[in-house]
Formats: structure tokens, C-alpha cells, sequence
């Protein structure tokens, strides 16, 4: 055979082998095993990622809240008749509030060691000034201490406001008045209208006398 037919006959060769393969793995796949990538489904939300979470709606208005009132009923006997208060009179005598009925009173349970019972002292002889032409009456009970420690802070302080001495701490047990200081104000029918845990400020003072004082404008 001469060279040039050689040549043919090899590539006429590799041309069938090629074809043959081609043709063997389009025969032996099957039919439709093209494998198309499907998108993983997408996850519906929990109920955990949809509903707010409970630390968000934790907060509630304590104006809207009923527990408000039952709150400081609990504490400092709001709407209820004030407890007797009987106990000896700084300079001498008693104080009785039942001989106070009739009038506004504003008891202020308190200890001449506590920071905030001194700075409340001075604002509380000014409102007993300003409104006592409207029968105003604030009294100071003191916890737990002597006569001669409460006369001289009274006299540091230039207080005038009649002063009680609680020696045994029995009365403020009796007015629920553990923490000092204490603030109650009682309308002139004896029932208490107003509390407040110290220190406070002039404008709860102003709110809770105007509690007992109607017809009063009360400002701080």
C-alpha cells in the first residue's frame, strides 16, 4: 500500500472510533437523566420570628393599670380611715389625732438621722404656714428617738411643727410606716387621701394636700 493511502486509511480509522464512542454514550444514557439543580425550599417563618417578643411588651402604663390604686391602697391605707395615732407631744402633752377630726392633717413619720427628713422639714413648715388659715394641721412623728436629740434638730432647723414621739416604734408599725420617711395626708372626715414614701419634693407635697384641701388651689 503506498503511503498516502496509509494516511487515509488511519484517519478514515480514528474518524469511525470517534463516532462509534459518541455513539455508545448517547445510547447508554437514559433517556431524561439530565439532573437540573432544584432551589432548596425557602423556610416559612416560626411562630417564634413573628410573634413580639414577651420582653417587648412587658412595659404597661402604670396610669392604665387597676393595680395602682390597690398598690397604694395596700401601703398606705388609701380610701380607709386613718389608724389612731396617740403619742407624746415634744415640750409636753399628747397628740391624739381622733381630737383632730374636722380638720386636714398631714402626718410625716420620720427620724432626725435621715438625710431626706431633714430637707423635707423646711419645705413642710412652709406649707404649714402658707395653708394654715384653711385649717391645715402638719404633725412630724419621730421613730425611735429622744426627746432631747428631736428638740435639737427641730431647733437646727427652726421648725415650729408640733412633733410626736414614737419611742417604741409601735405607732409606726401600726401606719404600715417601716421605711422613713413616711407621708400621709387625711382629710377632714379622717380618711387617708394621699401617701407618699420619702424624700420627696414640693410638687408630690402640693398633690397630696391637695387631696385634703378642696376648694384649695395648692401650688408648690
Amino acid at each position: 500500500m503506498s503511503p498516502r493511502l496509509a494516511i487515509l486509511a488511519g484517519l478514515l480509522s480514528g474518524i469511525i472510533v470517534a463516532a462509534l464512542v459518541l455513539g455508545g454514550i448517547f445510547v447508554l444514557a437514559p433517556e431524561g437523566t439530565a439532573v437540573v439543580p432544584t432551589p432548596s425550599p425557602v423556610p416559612s417563618p416560626s411562630a417564634s420570628a413573628i410573634a413580639p417578643s414577651p420582653r417587648a411588651s412587658a412595659s404597661v402604663d402604670p396610669s392604665a393599670s387597676p393595680s395602682a390604686e390597690s398598690s397604694g391602697q395596700a401601703l398606705f391605707g388609701i380610701g380607709q380611715p386613718a389608724p389612731p395615732l396617740l403619742v407624746p407631744q415634744v415640750g409636753g402633752g399628747t397628740i391624739d389625732l381622733a381630737d383632730l377630726k374636722g380638720k386636714p392633717v398631714w402626718i410625716n413619720f420620720m427620724a432626725t438621722w435621715c438625710p431626706s427628713c431633714q430637707d423635707e422639714f423646711p419645705l413642710m413648715n412652709g406649707y404649714a404656714a402658707r395653708y394654715a388659715a384653711d385649717g391645715l394641721v402638719v404633725i412630724a412623728v419621730d421613730v425611735k428617738e429622744d426627746e432631747g436629740t428631736v428638740v435639737a434638730f427641730a431647733d437646727t432647723l427652726g421648725s415650729t411643727l408640733p412633733m410626736g414621739l414614737d419611742a417604741t416604734g409601735a405607732a409606726a408599725d401600726a401606719w404600715n410606716a417601716n421605711a422613713l420617711p413616711v407621708h400621709f395626708w387625711i382629710d377632714a372626715d379622717g380618711i387617708v387621701r394621699d401617701g407618699a414614701l420619702g424624700g420627696i419634693g414640693p410638687d408630690i407635697m402640693a398633690q397630696g394636700l391637695q387631696t385634703i384641701l378642696p376648694g384649695v388651689t395648692v401650688t408648690p
